[in-house]
């Protein structure tokens, strides 16, 4: 018997607060609340974070369990209640059908999809020539005046790079863009720097 209350004592003490005290209201109060933070603006404080993470964990593990998606090759990123996957896929029904996971997690407010495609037959060489684009990319960022300490983080996937970060100003952002389109076999960029 004590044996069994350490080990839910130590479960409890492992999940987040919001999971322990998370009670089931009455369906009135569901729909109140539902009502409330569709028209509420969400906030960017830590309890947003904390939210963000959980259905960030939620989404990994739906993907991770459903049969149709390879969780794996799958990045999933919240801000806001606003999921981003990114990755390669092998097809359009795997990237369909991520999307369609991501929408169907409780919380979530939107969904970007930027999974790439690309057969599994062809994903070492997308992957080889991805961590080539990557490497060229830093190196000219390295060797740029202006961005040279900027601490852009880059991701490419089958050659659709995307640029996060801060940075200090708007043509700074802007010619990081011009700078990675000059890189070559990269096809786009996605430009999410925030300043």
């Amino acid at each position: 018997m004590r044996r069994a209350f350490l080990i839910l004592a130590t479960i409890a003490l492992m999940l987040p607060p919001t999971v322990l005290l998370a009670q089931s209201p009455s369906p009135e109060v569901k729909k109140t609340a539902k009502a409330d933070d569709a028209t509420r603006p969400s906030s960017g404080g830590a309890g947003q974070t904390m939210k963000d993470s959980w259905i960030t964990t939620k989404t990994k593990l739906a993907l991770t369990t459903d049969g149709r998606t390879k969780a794996r090759h799958i990045s999933v990123e919240t801000q806001g209640r606003a999921v981003m996957l990114r990755g390669k896929v092998s097809s359009t029904e795997e990237r369909t059908a991520a999307e369609e996971i991501a929408r169907g997690i409780s919380g979530v407010a939107s969904v970007n999809n930027a999974l790439q495609i690309v057969p599994d037959d062809q994903r070492k060489t997308v992957d080889t020539k991805d961590d080539g684009i990557e490497t060229a990319i830093r190196e000219r960022l390295m060797n740029d005046a202006q961005l040279k300490g900027a601490g852009i983080k880059i991701r490419s996937d089958n050659s659709v790079v995307t640029l996060r970060g801060k940075i200090s100003d708007p043509k700074a952002k802007s010619h990081a863009s011009d700078v990675v389109r000059g890189v070559p076999g990269v096809r786009a960029v996605r430009n999410e720097l925030a300043l």
